[in-house]
């Protein structure tokens, strides 16, 4: 487990230290922060495994990093630790990205078991995705297609993630420019999507990437 990382994101002082006390007893590498600054800050330089992440904080709210972590890296579990216990706030939890929502006081023992459970469905690296001819490694941003290498932009790259990680699914419109174009744009026009899914689809070379009409796309799975 000594390549696990987990980035603990708590600002009760005695809650972090043992929290910390106890994964590193599992024999996890854990990184302690008290605030979303430095929570971004150490998100920079590390690849974490798994984040626990407080709701309340000093600087602000951790459903907003949350958001914000999971635009950029979806597939990362995020576990929210928090005394926010009501149903609109467990709601929103899980409409933001979360993996799993506890609320406070929990057993240590569940905790980890739930931590576990997240690790070993992580444990395969997921950035890597193979799907019949094709290869895709989005952490490394290589694309093949048998031997032969693709060149995607960024914007391409996002859309393809998010349809193959959804594969067999229909991906609303409004859903893939929420989270491709997410630099701060007040408006997208909606032809980018389409243009961006056009090349997308000539690159790959494949009509697996279909067109749902008025609602959005799907990549289809092998039958």
């Amino acid at each position: 487990m000594s390549n696990e990382q987990i980035l603990i994101l708590e600002d009760d002082i005695e809650l972090n230290r043992g929290l910390c006390a106890a994964f590193k007893n599992d024999g996890r590498s854990v990184v302690s922060v008290r605030t979303i600054k430095e929570a971004k800050d150490q998100y920079l330089v590390l690849k974490p495994s798994l984040i626990l992440l407080d709701i309340n904080l000093p600087d602000g709210s951790g459903l907003d990093l949350l958001r914000e972590i999971k635009e950029k890296e979806p597939l990362l579990p995020v576990i929210m630790l928090t005394a926010n216990d009501t149903d609109d706030d467990i709601v929103k939890g899980f409409e933001y990205g979360a993996d799993d929502y506890i609320t406070k006081p929990f057993s240590l023992s569940v905790l980890r078991a739930r931590v576990n459970s997240k690790l070993r469905k992580n444990s395969k690296d997921e950035s890597i995705i193979e799907l019949s001819d094709y290869s895709f490694d989005f952490s490394k941003m290589i694309f093949k297609k048998g031997d032969e290498p693709i060149e995607l932009s960024k914007t391409e790259q996002k859309i393809l993630r998010i349809l193959v990680t959804n594969k067999g699914a229909t991906v609303k419109r409004e859903e893939l420019i929420d989270k491709v174009w997410t630099d701060g744009s007040e408006f997208v026009d909606d032809n980018a999507l389409s243009v961006s899914v056009k090349r997308l689809r000539d690159k790959l070379s494949t009509d697996r990437i279909k067109t749902v009409y008025g609602l959005g796309y799907t990549w289809v799975t092998d039958k």
